[in-house]
């Protein structure tokens, strides 16, 4: 299995490391459809001293919108990545699976 990390979840884990995101912080900002690029307006608590710690404005947005405080089942996107790759092997296992039987159809 290959450690490539897609062009789509790469500003996610540097937004993760730049602003010390929890695995459930970004799982929030990714199902509210936030841009990782854009957090940093958001994250301007320490100039702006009336805004509250992204983490916190995160989790007020997400009560808002979903009702709940925090996702129920938390997911990693090491953990993502993973299960993207694992479904992505099973499907090219059974397309080979297939072919194998297509070709002996044939015979």
């Amino acid at each position: 299995m290959s450690k490539r990390i897609p062009q789509k979840l790469v500003p996610w884990f540097e937004a993760r490391k730049r602003y010390r995101l929890s695995h459930a912080h970004v799982q929030m900002a990714r199902e509210l459809g936030l841009n990782p690029a854009k957090l940093g307006g958001m994250a301007n608590d320490r100039q702006e001293r009336w805004k509250a710690s992204l983490p916190q404005f995160l989790e007020q947005l997400y009560l808002k919108r979903f009702g709940v405080p925090q996702p129920a089942e938390v997911i990693s996107l090491e953990e993502l990545l993973s299960r993207q790759q694992a479904r992505k092997e099973e499907k090219r296992q059974g397309t080979e699976k297939e072919i194998r039987f297509e070709r002996i159809q044939e015979k």
